[in-house]
C-alpha cells in the first residue's frame, strides 16, 4: 500500500507558492520537499524580448548577487536590448543633425536678407 503524504505547511492548495516533489528519507519514509518559484527572465523595457546574459533569479536571490550577473556591460545594460539601444542612439544622432541643419539653413536665410 502506498505511504499517504502530508503538506509540511498550513496552506492546503495546490498553488504555485506551494509546488512539492517527493523525497525519501535515509529512513524509507516518503516527506514533501518545497520547490521554490522559477526566476523569470529581464525583459526589454522597450520591445518586451528577453534579455541575454543575465541570470533569471528571485528578487531576494537578485539582491544576493554579483553585478556582473545581473547586468550587460553597455549602455542601458540589463534593461533593454541591444537593438533598442542601437536604434535610440541613432535616433539621438539623427535628432542632432536635424539641429545642426535648421541652424545652418536659419544661417543662410539670415545672411541672404541681410545682403
Amino acid at each position: 500500500m502506498v505511504q499517504r503524504l502530508q503538506y509540511r505547511r498550513r496552506l492546503s492548495y495546490n498553488t504555485p507558492s506551494n509546488q512539492v516533489k517527493i523525497s525519501k528519507t535515509p529512513g524509507g519514509k516518503l516527506v514533501y520537499l518545497y520547490r521554490k518559484k522559477q526566476g523569470a527572465i529581464s525583459k526589454c523595457g522597450d520591445c518586451k524580448v528577453k534579455l541575454h546574459g543575465i541570470t533569471p533569479a528571485r528578487p531576494r536571490e537578485l539582491s544576493r548577487l554579483s553585478k556582473r550577473l545581473k547586468t550587460v556591460t553597455r549602455a542601458y545594460g540589463g534593461s533593454r536590448c541591444h537593438k533598442c539601444v542601437r536604434t535610440r542612439i541613432v535616433r539621438a544622432f539623427l535628432i542632432e543633425e536635424q539641429k545642426i541643419v535648421v541652424r545652418v539653413l536659419k544661417a543662410q536665410q539670415a545672411s541672404q536678407k541681410s545682403k
